[in-house]
């Protein structure tokens, strides 16, 4: 059986932070036993200067240990598909119909072409496009009714 001091014992350093990126975080002192933690050599000893940097016992900067050194994290932008940008905007110009069916209004013909640029992204038969197109200044044009 262990108890605390078993565990200060395999962890001599105390604080520690976990090799991922962003890294998580162990204090060892509140922990009674070593069933679950991970071996020494997948953690990164702090000093307690690194621990209160990073917040402490109630707060974390998200960093991640990099060539030896902890450091602060920007965790890498994921890409959207434009696919998946053009059926979000969808939704955009679902709303824009609503409203100029509730006001009597139409939409003009750079909305119109708007729409059919964005459908044809979301439905992927436009898969040479780059980029979404810019929105149309102007969206409603009045009834001609």
């Amino acid at each position: 059986m262990t108890d605390r001091a078993d565990v200060l014992k395999a962890y001599p350093a105390r604080y520690y932070a976990t090799l991922t990126k962003p890294c998580g975080w162990y204090d060892m002192g509140m922990f009674s036993s070593l069933d679950g933690l991970p071996p020494l050599s997948d953690l990164f000893a702090l000093t307690p200067e690194q621990w209160q940097a990073k917040g402490g016992d109630y707060g974390t900067k998200i960093m991640a240990v990099i060539d030896g050194n902890l450091v602060d994290y920007t965790p890498p932008v994921v890409p959207v598909p434009l696919a998946t940008q053009a059926a979000s905007e969808m939704t955009w110009i679902q709303q824009q119909a609503n409203l100029a069916s509730a006001m009597g209004e139409v939409f003009t013909a750079d909305m119109k072409a708007y729409v059919k640029a964005i459908a044809a992204i979301a439905n992927g038969s436009d898969a040479t496009s780059a980029a979404l197109p810019a929105r149309p200044t102007d969206v409603l044009a009045a009834s001609a009714a």
